[in-house]
Order: C-alpha cells, then structure tokens, then sequence
C-alpha cells in the first residue's frame, strides 16, 4: 500500500501462545483477529469486526486462557486462518466502498504482528497473504514522533500513550482484542487532531523474496546486523533460509552458506539483515522449526560474514553481476569437461543464462580443474529441472548438482584460488628427521600371511569384512583390520587383514576369493605383510609390481626403521596426560579370556613419531584405517581418545574390571586419587538400534556441538553391538541438558534413555 492511503485499518491479534512483547516468539498459531476503519480525511471509524481462527493445533497455553479468555470449544467452531484473511478482504473492501474510499494501510502496535506471527505461519502453511500485509503503520512508532518525550519507544503501550496524550482510558472493555483496538483507534483520532495534526507516512515493508548478488570485503558490514544459524539441512538453499526469517528484510546478498574443509555445508550459516533492528527479532527465532528440525540463531560479526561471504575476485564478480538469477552447483565434473559438455548435460529443457557465459569453472591456482562449477539460470523452474540431472552420467563419472548461493561461490572460488588442495614438500634443508620404531603390525615380513581385500563396497564396515570372513574370523588376529583410505578420507575399497599364519592366509584367498558383499563380489589375494605396509604407507601393489610410497622414494631421505624396545604400556589413569596420534603408536594387544574384561593399555607419543606424523601430513601418505580393535574379544570398533576411553571403563561397574595375564595391574576405581581429570562429560544411551551409525546419534544431539569420534559404542564379548553408546560432550553442563531434554525420545523409532556417567 501506498504511504498516502486515505484510510487505516486498525489492527490486533494473539495467538495460541505468548502474546504481548513475546508475540511469535513460541511458533504459536494465530487464534484472534479484531479490526476497525479509521477515515483519516473525514476523522470517521467504521464498524468494529472480531473473527476466531482455528488453529492446526488444538492447544491453548494457560497464560493464553488466561488472557484471552478464549476455549478450545469456541476456536473449533472458526474458520481457518486462510478463510478468515478472505473475510477480512470482503468486508474492509465493502466498507472502504461504502465511504468513497479506494486504499487503505494496516496500523498495528508494534511490529510483532505482522513480522513475527503472520508471515512465519502463512509462509509454513503456503498460505498467500494479501498485498497489504507487506506494508504497515507502526502505531506506536508514529506515536513517538509525536511526543518523543513519553519515554523509550520499546517501553511504550497503548494504556501509557492514552495516558500520555490525555485521552480517556479504555480498560473498563472487559473483551481482549476489542480494548486493544478501541484504545488504537482513539489514540489515532488524538494524533490526527489539534495539537499534533499528525500525518502518517512512517511507511515499513516486508520484501516479498530475498535478492541474491555478490558481496566484496571491502564493503563494510554492521556488526550488530549479522546472525549465525545452525542445524539447517544439508539440503537447505539460500531462499529455505530466508523462508524461515520471513517477515524479516534480509540484505541483498545476505544469506552466506558455511562450508567445512571439504567443501561441503556444514549446517551454518550467516544471515546479515537490513538493520539491528530486524537482527533483534531474527534472534527471537531461536530454535524455531524448519520441516522437523530446530534452528539455533545466535549473534555473529560484520567480520565474519565477510570472511565466508566475501571475494575480491574481478571474475566472480562478473559473474554474478547478473541479479535474480538461480545459482546451482555442479561437482564431480570429469577434468576434460568443456562448456560445450555442460550445455550438452543440461539440455535444451534447463537453458543457462548467455549459454557459456552462465558457466564457472572452478580451478587451482595453477589452472587445473577441480571437478567443480556453478551454473546460472534465469529462473527457478530452469534450476529445478537442472536439479532432476543430479547424479546423472556426464562422460564416465555421475554428477553431483546442488542449489546454491553467490557466497557459496565466493566461499569455494577463494579456498581453492588462496592455497593448493595438495600441500608442497618441505624444503631439503629441514632438521634431520631421527629415526622411530615401527608399529608391530606394519613391520616388514617376507612371510605371506596377510590378506589384501578389494572391491569392497564404500559403505562397506568392519562389521560386513568380519561377516564375508565367516569362520575365518577367529584366525584374524588382534587389531590385524586395516581399512585403505584415499587422500581425501575417504573409502577406497581395499582393506588388508592379517591373519595367523601364511596357511590361514591361503585358505581365506581360496575360500573368500569372489564373496558377494552387498551385491558387489569381493576379490581376496594373500600377501606379505611388506606389500601390507607398502600400501599403507602411500605405495601402490598392482600387477606390475610394487609402486613405493613417498617415504621410499630416492628423491627423499626417508626415516630409518631401527628395532627400538617398545615403551611400556600404561594404565588408563595415566592415558588422560596424552593424545593417541594416528599412526606410530596402536593400542597395545591384550590376551583375551572368556568372561574376562579386558584391561586397556596406551603408550604415549614418542617427539620423533609426532615430528613423523607431521612429514607424513606434508608428503600426503595414503591414509588408512588406524588399527581399530576387530577381534571379537574387543569392547568396541571405534577409536576415542584416552579421556574418554578411560572414563568408559571407569563407569563399568567395579565387578567387570578384573586382572588377566601380562596386564599391568587392575584399574583405578571411580574417585581414585590416581585418576586424572577428564575434560568433557560422558552420557550413557541405552536402547540403540542395533544399524545405529555415528551420524545418527550426531544427528540425534544435532546443537550440542559435539565431535565427529565424540560416540563410542559398547559390544559385547561376541563381538555384537550390545545397543549402548557412550557419547563425550564438551562440558557436565551440556551432558546434563540433553539428558533432560533427550532422554526417552526416538532414535529410528526407538526410545533411547539416557543417563549420566559422573
């Protein structure tokens, strides 16, 4: 509506909820409307109008009843929130006719209303709002023009602006929304008069949708305008995001997707709005719901928005000079790939905005592709039929095509342009690298009495290789499962296993040979535990022969493999000083005996291994598997730190922590003078589904800011899950509140109970 409107609608609502100052800060639906016409040239009111509004959800708070005086009997007869708006369009259109008038505004008491309550619900519910709620008088803001003496505009109501400007009271109206009302519509005839002769042009807005564009880092940004939300889907784009903050005017360009080390979105974001005080209520939505999930909003920085949000590249700034375009995604695009490809894979049916010109491909420094480019298209149906091609052949690889943003392509543009995805060696002049005891299991052998598995499934656990083992998993032995992964960390579908002897080795490769796993056959070759270590290490074992790894190769000099005496293992009490690295130093084997728990053991990191690690992470080793414990005999298959394994076993009941043969002696009980601090808090989970993975219980306790190897699951003495987990949170205080907020809830529709491990 226009600022020169002729006519005012005076308008209140509730909701089921919080109401006054808090109004939407609950997610409570709108259960009460009540409106009245102000004629501003003639100074006349029309007829008051009250409407109920049946919520989706038949639930009143009891300061709602309280207030409202309303009953669920009474809502169940409304109507709808979508028919009531059309009965508040017929009336005021057949009012405004009747006075000769042609436009009206919408004055309300605050913003709330129209921010907090009605564009959130209409936005959820797909709801379309009539024009006029896109634009408003701010009642109490005009007010303070007036008379900017009456006090803080926040701490303004309208019995103190009544009082304020010398007009009668109207608390003796015993109805809620009619005394509202009546006291607005007074209050706007007082302004109107002598002697303020005041004329409403304080226009607000409401954008209709979010305007996407490039940010530079030379822009300044507001500290006090920037928001951090986090737990959004993965999926989520920047237009999800400024669904959930509708009502709220978001800067042009102001939705910043984060991304992790991998380059994909982490389940952040920073959000910059117009104003501070837009920020405000943006903070009110705290833990409001998108689909099934809650978002956290917290405060952020100008300075942060733009470390994720800005560039200072000419050429992502060409390209995203074209405004109100969709943004999408490509990854995994083969490294021959030209525009012309790209066009070809996206066809005729999702044209791209000035054909190659829509194209970003995204490169290292040095001009290599990296897989990935952003797309343009000139509208959102173009982007959703581009989106149908996800994970469709292009050449030999399937591509990957998700929404994006113009931070998301900034983001990507300045990690891969700033610094190569492949670090450089050290320069020859580095201090001598002195020489360290290799690890047990990777000390070279001529004998043949390892397994090399390929093929494997990436989803492929250490649970499927046990299964496809089937007898043969009691010749494996202790720790001796070795899972390859590639550079990136990921699977790369080879494993080795050590077994007994060389004949046990034999008979696995000649009976396991071509097992089906997951509809995919498993080829099983005997090897030497050489080859093993060759492989491990970064090296390549082919038909050809044996491709050394780095550390092998002349052109370095390589640390020398001496027989050094292994350290003596220690107990848990004192694990809690040290950090397990990855590599040099594997948990210590214990003999195992039946109904006998076993005793934990670590050893400590030597300097020089550390000062190996570090050369390892400069020279990109092939990582792998760092020798989790996969005899049957074991607690569990996952790696934890020391802190959290020691505080595991503690939490045992004293009954189950027993000696056994060569173990250095029993473990402190819980309170031991010898048991060191642990930093974090240990919560129990209890009823797990037995498919239950990490990323589910992460999931699970999405906002607690918990660590990727933060979950420890239990198995029993067979090898078997036994359904219980124990999860490490970063403080008591954090462990306490998902207990109480968690506990009992489902987890793939089972009831998980929770408790602490104090």
């Amino acid at each position: 509506m226009a600022s020169h409107s002729d006519t005012l609608v005076v308008f209140f609502g509730a909701t089921a909820g919080a109401n006054g100052g808090k109004l939407g800060s609950d997610e409570r639906e709108i259960i009460l409307l009540v409106w009245q016409i102000v004629d501003l040239h003639e100074k006349k009111v029309g007829k008051l109008q009250r409407r109920l509004v049946k919520p989706d959800d038949l639930e009143l708070t009891d300061q709602c009843s309280e207030e409202t005086g309303l009953t669920l009997d009474e809502l169940c007869k409304a109507e709808p929130l979508d028919r009531v708006l059309q009965q508040f369009q017929q009336e005021v259109s057949s009012e405004l006719k009747a006075l000769g008038r042609s436009s009206y505004t919408l004055c309300v008491d605050g913003p709330l209303l129209i921010r907090q309550a009605f564009h959130p619900e209409a936005s959820k519910k797909n709801v379309v709002l009539p024009d006029c709620f896109f634009s408003f008088i701010d009642l109490r803001r005009e007010f303070h023009k007036c008379c900017p003496n009456a006090g803080p505009l926040k701490d303004l109501t309208v019995a103190s602006m009544l009082q304020y400007a010398g007009a009668p009271p109207t608390d003796t109206e015993p109805v809620v929304g009619v005394r509202e009302v009546k006291g607005m519509v007074l209050l706007t005839l007082h302004l109107l008069s002598d002697p303020y002769n005041h004329t409403f042009t304080g226009l607000e807005t409401v954008k209709y949708k979010f305007v996407s564009g490039a940010c530079s880092k030379t822009e300044p940004v507001d500290g006090d305008t920037v928001i951090r939300a986090r737990g959004l889907p993965w999926q989520s784009s920047d237009q999800d995001i400024a669904r959930f903050f509708k009502g709220l005017n978001i800067a042009k360009g102001g939705v910043a997707l984060c991304l992790n080390a991998q380059g994909r979105r982490n389940g952040e974001a920073l959000v910059c709005f117009i104003s501070p005080e837009h920020r405000g209520l943006a903070l009110e939505r705290h833990k409001h719901h998108m689909g099934n999930r809650y978002i956290e909003v917290y405060k952020a920085t100008g300075e942060e928005f733009l470390k994720i949000a800005g560039g200072t590249s000419s050429e992502v700034a060409q390209f995203l000079s074209k405004e109100n375009q969709a943004i999408v995604r490509m990854r995994g695009l083969p490294f021959a790939a030209t525009p012309e490809d790209v066009l070809g894979f996206l066809g005729p049916e999702c044209p791209v905005t000035d054909g190659g010109e829509g194209l970003l491909f995204v490169k290292y420094p040095d001009g290599r592709p990296t897989g990935d480019a952003f797309v343009l298209f000139a509208c959102e149906e173009y982007a959703q039929s581009a989106l149908k091609k996800h994970k469709r052949i292009l050449g030999r690889r399937y591509i990957e095509l998700f929404r994006s943003t113009a931070a998301e392509v900034q983001q990507v543009l300045n990690r891969y342009m700033s610094t190569p995805l492949i670090s450089t060696l050290p320069p020859a002049s580095m201090v001598p690298v002195p020489a360290l005891p290799m690890a047990s299991f990777l000390t070279p052998s001529a004998s043949r009495d390892c397994v090399r598995l390929r093929g494997l499934p990436y989803t492929a656990a250490i649970e499927d290789i046990l299964e496809l083992m089937g007898e043969h998993t009691v010749d494996i032995k202790p720790h001796g499962v070795h899972m390859v992964l590639n550079q990136q960390g990921r699977p790369s579908g080879d494993a080795f296993i050590q077994m007994k002897s060389a004949d046990r080795a034999f008979m696995v490769s000649q009976k396991c040979h071509k097992k089906m796993m997951k509809d995919r056959y498993v080829e099983v070759f005997q090897c030497s535990t050489e080859e093993m270590s060759f492989v491990l290490l970064g090296g390549t074992l082919s038909r050809s022969g044996l491709s050394p790894p780095p550390c092998k190769l002349p052109c370095l000099s390589p640390p020398t493999y001496g027989a050094f005496q292994a350290p003596a293992p220690m107990l848990p009490a004192e694990a809690g000083l040290y950090q397990p690295p990855l590599l040099a130093t594997p948990r210590a084997v214990q003999p195992s005996a039946h109904g006998v728990a076993p005793t934990l053991a670590y050893y400590p990191p030597q300097p020089h291994a550390q000062l190996y690690m570090n050369m390892n992470m400069n020279m990109n080793y092939t990582a792998y598997y760092p020798s989790p414990p996969v005899s049957p005999s074991t607690v569990g298959y996952f790696a934890a730190p020391p802190g959290s394994m020691a505080a595991a076993v503690v939490a045992r009941p004293p009954a189950t922590v027993m000696p056994q043969a060569g173990a250095p002696g029993l473990m402190p009980p819980t309170g031991a003078p010898g048991l060191m601090p642990q930093t974090g808090a240990l919560v129990r989970m209890q009823g797990l589904p037995f498919n239950t993975g990490v990323k589910d219980i992460l999931s699970f306790f999405q906002g607690y800011q918990l660590q990727p190897d933060a979950a420890l699951f239990l198995y029993n003495l067979s090898g078997q899950r036994s359904g219980e987990a124990l999860v490490t949170f970063p403080s008591r205080e954090a462990a306490r509140q998902a207990v109480d907020e968690r506990s009992n809830r489902p987890l793939s529709g089972q009831p998980v109970h929770l408790t602490c491990c104090d």
